[in-house]
């Protein structure tokens, strides 16, 4: 499943959910790489 995570103010990266952390925010992986960060709501406009 594919998500959307935000790191610092501008930088968000999508990649495929690996876990949820204890506080609030989400891991994804991107290749190799694991990023965490917290996750994009998926509010309709």
């Amino acid at each position: 499943m594919l998500r959307t995570i935000v790191i610092g103010s501008c930088v968000s990266i999508q990649g495929i959910f690996e876990t949820q952390l204890e506080n609030g925010k989400i891991v994804v992986r991107v290749g190799s790489s694991l990023f965490t960060g917290t996750p994009v709501s998926n509010k309709a406009a």
